[in-house]
């Protein structure tokens, strides 16, 4: 359990609210649920597997295992709104979801299908769909690193590179909730193709699973697993490919944060995500480049710093958001 000693810092027409939110927070391993005071405690917390080789329905169905779990606390009765964060693609205009690690799911009506499940145990409350880049954020600006500052950049670098934006104090998602998606920067135009269609982004560059391609490219063999973990060991160990590769991947994130902050007047960069784990082999090589980019006198004093919430990230953002998004 999180207990956290200050209050929420949030949007006005948050500040007052009450009653706990079921938080649902779905990736391509795990479904897992809370329920989050508006204080950001966590109770009733709970999880399943994501189903392997499911249809839609298959997977919704272990949606269902987590919020009837949920549905048992004596505090489902008092629960006031729904949050939901998913891998994405999501479009939260539609309320629907298409994650690229959930095959049986494209086009699926998630928010739709949530809300009639929290019905049926009795719960007829809004409900907000987010991008787990987008909850993340939310999290770390109401509880974690970003708390206190008014416009973040929030990032998860991992198997892909996605984000999320405070602008103002107000999450900004977007039309779509796709807003703050800093993994389709580009970040090197003549650069080679992106699995989004586009060129040189920095997923393509910056991701676990770029950075363990491009070791081994240019030569790296691995003790073990070919993996970007395997690398930051590598590279810990004075390795000079495994070195280069995240030299390059922190080269390939400083010139995103910087862009991203020169554009909108970020004054922090929260990194997360599995490659953030790996410390000052990312960390060092992005605050070195940020430099090179950040030149203008209102982005000299960025900062970039790590993730403060790690796994409960997903299930306090998915409260955040819709505490940041709903009416009070």
């Amino acid at each position: 359990m999180i207990t956290p000693t200050t209050p929420f810092l949030a949007p006005r027409a948050s500040a007052s609210a009450t009653g706990p939110t079921v938080a649902i927070d779905i990736g391509g391993t795990k479904i897992a649920g809370a329920l989050v005071q508006p204080d950001g405690a966590m109770t009733a917390t709970t999880r399943t597997p994501t189903p392997r080789g499911a249809d839609a329905d298959g997977v919704m169905a272990a949606v269902a295992e987590v919020v009837a779990e949920l549905s048992r606390s004596p505090l489902w009765p008092s629960v006031a709104r729904c949050g939901i964060g998913s891998a994405g693609p999501v479009d939260t205009s539609r309320g629907t979801v298409s994650p690229v690690n959930i095959g049986a799911w494209r086009g699926f009506p998630l928010q739709a299908r949530v809300t009639e499940l929290l019905a049926a145990h009795g719960a007829e409350v809004p409900t907000v769909l987010a991008g787990d880049g987008v909850a993340m954020t939310a999290a770390e600006h109401w509880l974690g690193a970003a708390r206190g500052h008014a416009n973040a950049l929030c990032m998860v670098v991992s198997t892909g590179v996605g984000g999320g934006l405070v602008l103002n104090n107000q999450l900004h998602p977007g039309p779509t909730g796709n807003a703050g998606h800093i993994g389709h920067i580009s970040v090197a135009v003549d650069g080679a193709p992106c699995v989004c269609g586009g060129h040189g982004c920095v997923e393509s560059i910056a991701s676990g699973t770029a950075i363990a391609q491009w070791a081994l490219d240019q030569g790296w063999t691995p003790a073990g697993d070919a993996t970007a973990a395997g690398v930051a060991a590598a590279a810990g160990s004075g390795d000079p490919v495994a070195l280069a590769a995240f030299d390059r991947a922190g080269r390939a994130l400083a010139a995103a944060i910087a862009a991203t902050a020169t554009l909108v007047e970020t004054d922090i960069a929260v990194i997360g995500g599995g490659v953030a784990a790996s410390g000052d082999i990312l960390f060092a090589p992005i605050r070195a480049h940020l430099a090179s980019y950040a030149t203008l006198s209102f982005v000299q004093d960025l900062q970039v710093v790590p993730a403060a919430l790690g796994t409960h990230a997903g299930l306090i953002g998915a409260a955040a958001a819709a505490l940041m998004l709903l009416p009070s």
